[in-house]
């Protein structure tokens, strides 16, 4: 299934993160060997463990959300942190970068969906808190694209209504606020939505239960 995936997305020019949360070390390692280098976690302990313990040139993504307190542990690896849904939460990862003599490659979570339980800014905070003179104070982070997440629904109208719109904001802000090569990445779409959210834009999709079957205990 991984290299069928994988040579899918090949052909669509589409960064494949391998969300790997809950699953043993032992199933990541046999997928890195098929050449999987880009891994996703959302739990910071469990992610550090991982890290500690499978190879190095892994590239390790933080897709789910991310307490202030909990940064400094991931601050010297991390290669991208998907769910920035704050100032205050960019601020802290820029001091952390700044300790770790790094800058980290972020981005920014913008609520989609209809359902309160998703996370993200609104568009119209982001834009607000992008013209404040505080986030360009942060030389530790670099703003790299924009993440979300579409409700959990069977109409896929709504589905792809979502994802057009944060589509049209990612091109927005490359146009008004990011005009730089490094402002590419549009992070959405999951295992049961994410050729819909490559039709409607995406060029990085989170996919898990797909590549690894349902969730498991690590060990």
């Amino acid at each position: 299934m991984y290299l069928n995936i994988k040579e899918e997305l090949e052909q669509s020019q589409t960064t494949l993160v391998a969300v790997s949360k809950t699953k043993p070390i032992s199933s990541i390692q046999e997928m890195y060997d098929q050449g999987q280098r880009i891994f996703g976690e959302n739990r910071v302990q469990e992610l550090v463990e991982k890290q500690e313990a499978l190879p190095k040139d892994i590239e390790w993504h933080l897709i789910g959300s991310l307490q202030t307190n909990k940064v400094k542990f991931i601050a010297p690896f991390i290669s991208l942190i998907h769910s920035v849904d704050s100032l205050r939460l960019a601020q802290k990862i820029n001091d952390e970068a700044l300790k770790s003599d790094r800058v980290i490659d972020i981005l920014l979570q913008i609520k989609i969906a209809t359902e309160f339980s998703k996370q993200g800014m609104e568009p119209q905070v982001l834009t607000e808190l992008l013209d404040t003179a505080a986030f360009s104070k942060l030389p530790n982070i670099r703003i790299c694209g924009l993440m979300g997440m579409a409700s959990f629904t069977d109409d896929e109208a709504q589905v792809a209504k979502e994802f057009r719109s944060l589509q049209k904001i990612f091109t927005g802000l490359k146009e008004t606020h990011f005009p730089f090569a490094h402002f590419q990445h549009l992070s959405m779409g999951m295992s049961g939505d994410y050729k819909l959210a490559i039709e409607n834009g995406s060029n990085m999709v989170r996919i898990g239960s797909l590549l690894f079957g349902s969730r498991g205990n690590t060990n």
